[in-house]
């Protein structure tokens, strides 16, 4: 029993501390903004790619050089098209939703290996309810808002060979689609840096109070 109550009390915390260490090691950009070096070496890999005209190239070359090295959000607006859709390598009419699913898997892989992941993606309900100066409403069918560490690790990601081979899902399913970068100045819910924390916290927690139970 005393030995039991010892190392729940000795390594339980200790061992939180490590896990949020490493945890953090790995979701936080510890490399700095990008080098003017990396930014050309970017834009250069990036021209040769499959559907460079999908991307305003002055837009993210402006976007890479005013890197602050800090994490950002994407924000995807997407119209799927309506009906079935040739599937991109078999041909075969699928449903356009289903080859979204095959990108999404694919992306979303790759996304969690550079300290990324979605922060929410929701299906749209109804049309505008509120605009003005606006175009009118091409028929959205989905919002989606992913985190990445850092404007390295979303070019990282885009000249990734596994997003790449996964690319022609989205285009084949994608009709039309607006992605913009941002910032989150305000947030109701936590972030997996407090959340993360608190279940390791918790963890210890109950293992130190269940040491104690044994004694």
């Amino acid at each position: 029993m005393t030995t039991a109550h010892s190392l729940g009390f000795w390594w339980a915390w200790p061992a939180a501390l490590l896990a949020y260490i490493l945890f953090r090691a790995w979701y936080d950009n510890w490399s700095g903004p990008l080098s003017s070096k990396e930014i050309e070496q970017f834009m250069n890999i990036t021209a040769d790619l499959p559907g460079p005209h999908h991307t305003d190239r002055a837009v993210l070359r402006e976007f890479l050089e005013a890197d602050d090295g800090k994490e950002f959000v994407m924000c995807n607006l997407v119209k799927l098209f309506p009906h079935p859709v040739a599937h991109p390598f078999t041909g075969k009419p699928t449903p356009a939703q289903d080859l979204l699913q095959e990108y999404v898997k694919q992306f979303v892989g790759v996304l969690l290996s550079g300290g990324g992941h979605p922060v929410v993606a929701a299906r749209k309900v109804a049309g505008y309810i509120d605009a003005w100066n606006a175009p009118p409403d091409p028929g959205w069918s989905i919002a989606g808002m992913m985190r990445y560490r850092s404007r390295r690790d979303m070019m990282k990601l885009a000249t990734n060979g596994k997003f790449l081979k996964a690319h022609p899902f989205k285009h084949a399913a994608v009709q039309q689609t607006y992605s913009f970068p941002t910032q989150v100045v305000a947030e109701m819910v936590l972030r997996p840096r407090s959340a993360v924390g608190l279940a390791l916290a918790l963890l210890a927690a109950l293992v130190h109070l269940g040491s104690l139970l044994l004694t």
